[in-house]
C-alpha cells in the first residue's frame, strides 16, 4: 500500500517552533505515559467497589498494555532505532484511533444522560453504554418538583387561634424542550456546546502530535538508509524504484533478518511512498543528524562522494577504478618507493 502521489502528509520539521523532532518526541511520549497511568487508576477504583460498565473496564485494561508498550519503546528514541521509532509512531496512530473510538461512545453516553436530565424522561434509566456509572457521578439529582427558588408568602390566619397561613411558589428550574433523550439534543445544551469546543480543540493537539511522531520515525528511518544501506551516494542508489529509497528491511539487509525484518517490511508496506518516497524538502534532515540525504550541488545533480563509496559506484556501473601503471604493478616497470 502506497501514499499517493497527490495526497502528502505534513511533516513538521521543529517541535512548535522551539524544539527539536527528537526532543519534541520525548515530550509527547512522556504525555502519553502520563495519559495512560490512568489506566492504573481506573482498576484501583475497583476495590473501594465502584461500579465500571464493560466499556470503561476495556479502556483501563487497554491502558494498562498500552503503558506497558510505551515503557519498552520510549528508551529507543534517543538511541534512533529505526524499528523502534517506527513502532512507536504507527502505536501513536492506532492509539489515536482507539481514543477516538473511546471518546466518541463516551461524549454520545454523556450528551444522552444530558438530555435526559433535560427532558420530560429525567429520573428514568439513564441511556447509553455506561450511563448509570456517569449519571452517578456527575452530581445530577432528579428532584420531585422541578424549581429553582420558591418563595414563600405568609398572612394573618383568620379566626382567634394565632398561626400564620403561607403559600409556597416555585421558580421553574429549567424548562424541558424534549420529551425523552436524544443526541441532538443534548449536544446542543448550552454546557455541552463548550465541551464540544474543548475536545475539538484537545483533538487538533493530539493530530499534531502524532504528526510529530511520524515525522521524526521518518527521519530516523531514512538517516538509517543513508548511513547503513549498501550505497549511500544517493537517494534512489540500491533501491528498484526510481521514487524511493531502498527498504532497510529488506530479506537481504542485517535489519531484514527474523522477525524484526518482518515487522520492519509490515510497517513500512503502509505509507510507503511517505516513508521512503522523494521529496524536495528532505534537505531539513541533514539539520537532524548527518545529512546524507543533502543533494548535491554540482551540475550533474548528485555531489561526488569520496571514499568507498565512490568505489562502489564504479564497481557496479563496471567502470572500475583505472589501470594502475606499470611502475606501480612490478615485473619489468620500475618501482615507486613511497
Amino acid at each position: 500500500m502506497e501514499t499517493p502521489a497527490n495526497i502528502s502528509l505534513p511533516n513538521p520539521q521543529t517541535f512548535l517552533y522551539l524544539m527539536t523532532l527528537r526532543t519534541g518526541t520525548e515530550l509527547i511520549t512522556l504525555t502519553l505515559l502520563l495519559n495512560k497511568i490512568s489506566g492504573l487508576y481506573g482498576l484501583l477504583a475497583l476495590l473501594t467497589g465502584l461500579h465500571l460498565s464493560p466499556l470503561q473496564l476495556s479502556m483501563y485494561i487497554y491502558s494498562l498494555l498500552a503503558l506497558t508498550l510505551i515503557a519498552l519503546l520510549a528508551p529507543h528514541i534517543r538511541s534512533q532505532s529505526p524499528l523502534h521509532c517506527l513502532a512507536l509512531a504507527w502505536f501513536c496512530v492506532l492509539d489515536s484511533l482507539v481514543n477516538a473510538a473511546y471518546t466518541a461512545a463516551f461524549a454520545v453516553t454523556w450528551f444522552l444522560v444530558v438530555s435526559q436530565h433535560h427532558s420530560d424522561a429525567a429520573g428514568g434509566t439513564p441511556p447509553g453504554i455506561g450511563g448509570e456509572t456517569m449519571d452517578e457521578t456527575a452530581g445530577f439529582t432528579s428532584p420531585v418538583f422541578n424549581v429553582s427558588r420558591v418563595d414563600v408568602t405568609a398572612v394573618p390566619a383568620a379566626g382567634l387561634i394565632e398561626g400564620q397561613e403561607a403559600v409556597a411558589v416555585g421558580t421553574p428550574g429549567f424548562v424541558t424542550t424534549a420529551a425523552g433523550p436524544s443526541l441532538g439534543h443534548g449536544v446542543f445544551q448550552p454546557e455541552s456546546l463548550s465541551s464540544v469546543v474543548v475536545i475539538c480543540a484537545l483533538w487538533a493537539v493530539r493530530v499534531y502530535f502524532m504528526l510529530v511522531v511520524l515525522s521524526y520515525a521518518r527521519f530516523v528511518l531514512r538517516q538509517h538508509v543513508a548511513v547503513s544501506s549498501r550505497s549511500n551516494l544517493a537517494l534512489h542508489t540500491g533501491s528498484a524504484s526510481t521514487t524511493v529509497v531502498e527498504n532497510p528491511f529488506a530479506p537481504h539487509l542485517p535489519e531484514g533478518q527474523g522477525w524484526r525484518g518482518r515487522a520492519g517490511r509490515a510497517m513500512v508496506r503502509v505509507g510507503r511512498g511517505y516513508w521512503l518516497g522523494s521529496e524536495e524538502g528532505d534537505s531539513w534532515m541533514s539539520e537532524e543528524g548527518a545529512g546524507k540525504f543533502r543533494r548535491g550541488a554540482t551540475e550533474g545533480g548528485v555531489g561526488e562522494v569520496p571514499g568507498v563509496v565512490e568505489r562502489e559506484r564504479r564497481r557496479r556501473s563496471g567502470t572500475g577504478p583505472p589501470v594502475p601503471a606499470p611502475e606501480l604493478v612490478g615485473g619489468k616497470g620500475t618501482y615507486l618507493r613511497v
